[in-house]
């Protein structure tokens, strides 16, 4: 595996890559008595939700430690099984995991990991330096998941949010036939121009990546602000204990752009049924892109939903009423997909 020389910026940068880096019984623990509905154990909240929750580690293909999580539901047999891919900089452990709750109450097997650099799992905090490895090491785990007798023959669909929507998007390309459906929240097809850094800056990046690709001092501002509607759930949001804080790392950015232009250039090859969601306020994602999306695509079976008023964290950062509306399209959508109904 070949490494770099990480330069930090501040001793903070330092020390929040030393804790997450390693495995101290002591971070762990700390991390795992932190949770963003409060005090109650994970065991215990998940009990009163009547789902089944575990966690886990995985290692990929190349060799990788990436940390799992499923959420099961305890009313019966799962009628269907969601791949689950989160966004940039966030984790499968804190927020993002509310969605994956509502559909295990409502009879879906959940799954997802940290990809590299993120949440628990291996790899430099924040760093993605190469999306396509990324997308392998879903798929991998996603067909295990999928050798379960348990799970039959049941459909398959992925998950995805912001940067999750677009490998959900690559998992496909490497995969068209593994999968029944996708459903995609704000999908980083693009990156927006509102927030893209300005030219000659992308052309410099790009040079100075070559060197030093874990470098992060790509100027942007803090992503959680721009996504989170409700100033309370900023705050909830904030706490959470492995978030990557940092500025975007050289490499990574460069990444992400280059995967997002191959995107927006091979939106004709997605045939794969999709529901798109979209907050028309939203300045991270822009939903001009995902109208491209479902002009452009060739699935025959394809929706889109633009939210008035809306921002990017649809499903957390919202006024509740407003998550009710996008969890009930959600759910109609799969529902109309599945053989059975509860």
């Amino acid at each position: 595996m070949t490494s770099h020389k990480t330069i930090y910026q501040s001793k903070a940068d330092a020390q929040n890559d030393l804790i997450y880096s390693t495995s101290s019984p002591r971070m762990v623990e700390q991390e795992e008595n932190l949770h963003y509905w409060g005090d109650i154990s994970e065991e215990e909240y998940y009990r009163l939700q009547g789902i089944k929750g575990s966690k886990s580690f995985y290692t990929s293909p190349r060799g990788l430690f990436l940390f799992t999580r499923s959420w099961l539901p305890l009313s019966g047999p799962p009628r269907g099984i969601i791949f689950v891919i989160h966004g940039y900089g966030n984790d499968i452990s804190w927020t993002f995991q509310s969605t994956s709750i509502f559909l295990a109450q409502k009879g879906f097997a959940c799954f997802a990991l940290d990809m590299e650099g993120h949440g628990r799992s291996q790899g430099l905090r924040g760093y993605v330096p190469h999306v396509d490895l990324v997308v392998q090491d879903c798929l991998s785990f996603f067909n295990l998941i999928k050798q379960d007798p348990n799970f039959g023959a049941l459909p398959c669909f992925l998950y995805g949010e912001s940067m999750g929507g677009a490998l959900c998007l690559l998992v496909h390309f490497a995969d068209p036939n593994g999968f029944q459906g996708a459903v995609l929240v704000a999908p980083m097809c693009k990156i927006s121009d509102k927030v893209r850094p300005r030219w000659p800056i992308p052309q410099a990046l790009t040079f100075i990546s070559n060197f030093l690709p874990t470098l992060a001092i790509v100027p942007t501002e803090d992503l959680l602000h721009k996504s989170i509607k409700v100033e309370e759930k900023k705050i909830v949001g904030n706490k959470n204990p492995v978030r990557y804080r940092g500025k975007p790392r050289l490499g990574t950015v460069v990444e992400l752009l280059r995967v997002t232009q191959l995107l927006s250039e091979k939106l004709r090859d997605v045939s794969i049924p999709f529901l798109v969601v979209h907050g028309s306020a939203d300045v991270v994602t822009d939903p001009e892109v995902s109208r491209t999306l479902y002009k452009e695509a060739s699935s025959q079976d394809k929706t889109l939903k633009i939210y008035e008023g809306m921002w990017h964290s649809l499903l957390f950062g919202e006024p509740d009423e407003n998550i009710e509306i996008v969890r009930t399209d959600i759910l109609s959508w799969l529902d109309d997909r599945c053989n059975t109904k509860i």
